[in-house]
């Protein structure tokens, strides 16, 4: 049976939710599933929006039968080529051999990378600013290279004032019945998941993104329709809009400090949380504490990406940095992460070296200030080290509790 809803009286929400999915990309843990969203607009021609992944293939072609009620399709519209969006591009085309394909021409390289079907005869390239008339509806297309493919494209229908944006602004989490953000507490369901989403889907490419909320700024959007999680309106959609202008300027959201650590008997373990007891003794508040061999690094880059300053600790291991802690800094320089307060913590019981690569794989990223000298620490923290620690504290409490709102 069907599951579709009106998002307008001609636009239909014709998606589907994978609730069993446990990793997104094969990579980062989902508590809830995802959700891929496509929409069918009917007016004098017919338009899909992207199509969505083959796990949920099934229902979304009786979606799409059901709400064409006995009409055809005409066009399909693929705004991102990445296949959890793309996978039924052959089959949409298989049941409407009319049905005229729109995109870019970098869309139309990437379905000759991922399909052997024959779409010559069946395209309409668009270039960024083209529009296309459905009859009351005219689509306007929005070029978005690198948010976070290069193909990416927004489409804008200019009388519903709709914005369909690819993967820009969605968020893990599966369909809950509640299409629309101000359906939910979109605060307590999503924010967080939201996060985490953008720091490590799209982190990386902040410039582009801040191109494309410039080429947004001056359209009139009332709604916004990722391809994953809610649509977005009202106080819900400027809200995100908000936060991706801050996240794409690497500017963290909150005055706090994240502790991420390995440990492998407990040691630097014990280290990181006398730290994080002076911090909150000095009245830092806002602290929070991860193990990189326990908590996923998906979660820690989107903390990352949240807090003005960072403490990294760790062991030596084999005369290198324990991985679990060189893959998170490691992925953190991937995402072009920058402009933060950063101290280190090193350990190490024969050739300490944790903490000088961990002074320099920081200082490789853009405008990372360091609070304080790495602390060295030789298999277990002494008493005659406390001051070494008090002092750290000290400094990084008192740079978190600044007046200055400017380096937030």
């Amino acid at each position: 049976m069907e599951v579709v809803r009106n998002i307008t009286q001609d636009t239909v929400w014709v998606g589907g939710g994978d609730v069993r999915l446990a990793l997104f990309e094969n990579m980062f843990p989902l508590e809830n599933g995802v959700s891929y969203n496509s929409f069918l607009i009917s007016d004098e021609k017919t338009a899909l929006v992207d199509t969505v992944d083959e796990s949920v293939g099934r229902r979304f072609i009786e979606n799409i039968k059901a709400s064409l009620n006995g009409r055809s399709l005409d066009y399909l519209i693929i705004n991102h080529m990445e296949p959890d969006h793309c996978a039924n591009i052959e089959e949409i085309c298989r049941l409407f051999p009319k049905v005229q394909i729109v995109g870019n021409k970098k869309t139309f390289q990437m379905i000759q990378q991922f399909y052997d079907m024959d779409i010559s005869g069946r395209t309409l390239e668009v270039k960024d600013g083209d529009s296309l008339s459905l009859g009351t509806h005219t689509l306007r297309f929005i070029f978005a290279p690198m948010v976070h493919w290069p193909e990416v494209m927004f489409t804008y229908d200019d009388y519903d004032k709709i914005l369909f944006s690819a993967d820009a602004f969605g968020t893990f989490g599966g369909y809950t019945g509640n299409l629309f953000s101000d359906e939910v507490d979109y605060e307590e369901v999503y924010f967080n998941e939201a996060r985490r989403y953008y720091t490590n889907i799209v982190g990386k490419y902040g410039v582009q993104v801040q191109a494309a909320l410039k080429k947004m700024s001056a359209m009139d959007i009332r709604m916004i329709c990722p391809l994953h999680g809610p649509i977005l309106r009202g106080d819900g959609m400027q809200r995100i809009l908000d936060k991706y202008a801050l996240w794409s300027s690497y500017q963290p959201e909150e005055r706090g400090v994240l502790l991420t650590y390995a440990s492998m008997y407990g040691n630097t373990e014990n280290a990181v949380q006398l730290l994080a007891n002076l911090l909150a003794q000095n009245g830092v508040k806002n602290i929070r504490v991860y193990d990189v061999s326990k908590t996923h690094f998906s979660t820690i880059v989107a903390d990352a990406f949240r807090f003005s300053h960072l403490v990294f600790a760790s062991p030596t291991y084999n005369l290198r940095l324990y991985s679990a802690m060189e893959n998170v800094i490691g992925d953190l320089a991937a995402l072009n992460f920058q402009n933060r307060e950063v101290s280190v913590i090193g350990n190490g019981s024969w050739a300490p070296a944790a903490g000088k690569i961990m002074v320099n794989k920081l200082s490789e990223m853009k405008d990372m200030r360091f609070i304080g000298e790495a602390l060295e620490i030789k298999s277990a923290l002494k008493k005659d080290q406390y001051p070494e620690m008090e002092n750290l504290a000290k400094a990084i409490s008192a740079s978190v509790l600044c007046a200055d709102e400017n380096r937030v």
